[in-house]
Formats: C-alpha cells, sequence, structure tokens
C-alpha cells in the first residue's frame, strides 16, 4: 500500500473532528475527540497531534504515507504565515499553530477558516466533484461559504474572501444592521437566524400566521409552516430565497461558476427553497451568464470540514 494520504482537521470549540483522505478526496476513516478547551490553548494543540497520530495508527495505513495535514478553524486566519490570529471558540490568539503542528509532526501542515475548507471539501469530493469553478454557501446561523476558481479556494490578497454573508443586498428601507456592524448584509434575511427574526417580528406584528402558536421558533418550523401554505410563512422563506438568488445573480457576473452549492441545516428546507432561489437568479440574470450554471444542495453533510481541510494540501 503505497498511497498517499491526507489528514483533515476540523477544529470546535467541544470536538476535534480528524479523517483520512485519498488524492481523489474519498473519505476513509474519521476520528472524533473533546476540544479540551477548558484547560488552554496548549492542550488544545496537544489534542490535535494526539487526535492526528492516533487516526493513522488505528488505519491500515502507516505515518510515512502522510503527506500532510491541514486543518479547518471558525476564526481569523492569516493563512499564509499559518496563524490563528483570533479563534474565540477555542480560545485562541494569534497562536502560530502551522509552525508548531509543523514542527510536532514533521509534516507539511496548511490552516484555513471553517467556510472556505467546507467549501473545498463539496468542490473536492461532493457535490461540485469534477467542478473547476463553482460558488458554496452555508446557510446556518449565520452564512458563510467559499469561492472555487480552477480547483482552487480563492482567498484574496488578505485571505478574507468568501465571507459572502456580508454582501449587502437588501434595500436601505429595508435594511437592518448585521453582526458585523454594517446594513443590508445577506445575512440578516438568508440564514436560520434572520428568517426566526423574521417569523418572530410577524408574530409581534400580529399577522394571522400559525406560527403565533409556536412557543420558540426555529426555521424549520417557517420553512413547515410554508410547506402547509401559511401565506406569511411563504412570504418570509420568498424573501429570504429572493436575496439568496440576488446575491448569486452578483457572482454570476463577477465569477461566472458552473455551479452553486448551498449547504448548512437551512439548505435542508428543500425544493421549497430551491425551487425559488432558482426563480429569483433565472429572473436577475442575464441569459449568457446562466447557461449551463446550476443550483444545487450540499452533499457532504458535517463531513465537508474534514474532507476540504485534507484538500488543502492539493488543492490551495
Amino acid at each position: 500500500m503505497s498511497e498517499n494520504i491526507y489528514v483533515g482537521v476540523d477544529l470546535g470549540g467541544t470536538a476535534i473532528k480528524v479523517g483520512i483522505c485519498n488524492a481523489e478526496g474519498q473519505l476513509l476513516h474519521t476520528f472524533e475527540g473533546p476540544t479540551g478547551t477548558q484547560d488552554g490553548v496548549e492542550t488544545v494543540i496537544d489534542n490535535i497531534e494526539k487526535y492526528v497520530r492516533q487516526i493513522v495508527e488505528d488505519s491500515p495505513y502507516t505515518w510515512d504515507q502522510l503527506a500532510g495535514v491541514g486543518a479547518g478553524v471558525a476564526g481569523f486566519t492569516n493563512i499564509k504565515e499559518g496563524i490563528i490570529i483570533l479563534a474565540p471558540n477555542i480560545g485562541f490568539r494569534d497562536v502560530p499553530i502551522r509552525a508548531i503542528l509543523e514542527n510536532r509532526l514533521n509534516k507539511p501542515v496548511r490552516i484555513d477558516n471553517d467556510a472556505n475548507v467546507a467549501a473545498l471539501g463539496e468542490a473536492w469530493s461532493g457535490a461540485g466533484r469534477g467542478i473547476d469553478n463553482c460558488v458554496c454557501y452555508t446557510l446556518g446561523t449565520g452564512v458563510g461559504g467559499g469561492i472555487i476558481i480552477n480547483g482552487k479556494i480563492y482567498q484574496g490578497y488578505a485571505g478574507l474572501a468568501g465571507e459572502l454573508g456580508h454582501i449587502s443586498v437588501v434595500p436601505d428601507l429595508e435594511a437592518i444592521q448585521c453582526g458585523c456592524g454594517k446594513m443590508g448584509c445577506l445575512e440578516t434575511v438568508s440564514s436560520a437566524t434572520g428568517i426566526i427574526r423574521m417569523a418572530t417580528d410577524a408574530v409581534a406584528r400580529g399577522d394571522r400566521t400559525t406560527l403565533s402558536l409556536v412557543e420558540q421558533i426555529t426555521a424549520k418550523d417557517v420553512f413547515d409552516a410554508a410547506k402547509a401554505g401559511d401565506e406569511v410563512a411563504l412570504r418570509i422563506v420568498g424573501r429570504a430565497a429572493f436575496y439568496l438568488g440576488k446575491s448569486m445573480a452578483a457572482f454570476a457576473a463577477v465569477l461566472n461558476p458552473e455551479v452553486f452549492i448551498i449547504g448548512g441545516g437551512v439548505s435542508k428546507a428543500g425544493d421549497i427553497l430551491f425551487d425559488e432561489v432558482r426563480r429569483v437568479f433565472a429572473q436577475l440574470t442575464p441569459a449568457p451568464l446562466q447557461t449551463g450554471v446550476s443550483i444545487i444542495p450540499a452533499q457532504l453533510g458535517n463531513d465537508a470540514g474534514i474532507v476540504g481541510a485534507a484538500g488543502l494540501l492539493l488543492r490551495s
């Protein structure tokens, strides 16, 4: 067995997930262990090293076959220098993680933020497999994403490209302030948080909706109500889909991707979301820029971050 393997690390606040991929992006083995943030930065780094060594040791592969390690983290990263500038959920600030891990593991290490590696995972071996140019959205508590150009993550000059949730798409008169401090960001309407806010506001206004019977509204409640024909829920879903499709039209004009991939919890809404996003995209995008372009759901789920992190060694 002589093939190279690549280990991906998904560094979360509660758990560290690691996985082994081959050169084709196939996820071969996974392992998960506690992050240990409560015990400090050194313990977290110790755990990363331990889990990487353990997954290789427990697999049919040898340490010599390990070509490198990639890590994705929710936070601000200096990708070129391999430094985690700030990752509040794991207590990291200005940690030169690449140099530390390369010294400990004696293997090449790459890092990137979690949204970029999830996008790379989908592009490498998920919904975008075999496609060199795509834009990936992650619709969850916020709106994240990543841009893949010629098969590689586009990072921008400071490594901050792909902040899809902070495109200003909502007109001033309808805009609210985003968590980033700016007005009208996509995240304010197309994230789970935005959908819940719109539903809660509708109930508070006294709009006639079955959502008024729900004690703690979730995004799923809104989508379920919309599927059942609730007019208020349909309006909210339509608004979230409209601005998502509008942002895609802008990306189509600038990047001309072949595929838009939508992942995250909100994407599980299914056709009621996707059909409307596709309709808006077709309405707002010039015909030549939408020809052959598809809008599809992500495939890898929670494994996208591990796969994409492993792919940093080959496709970044």
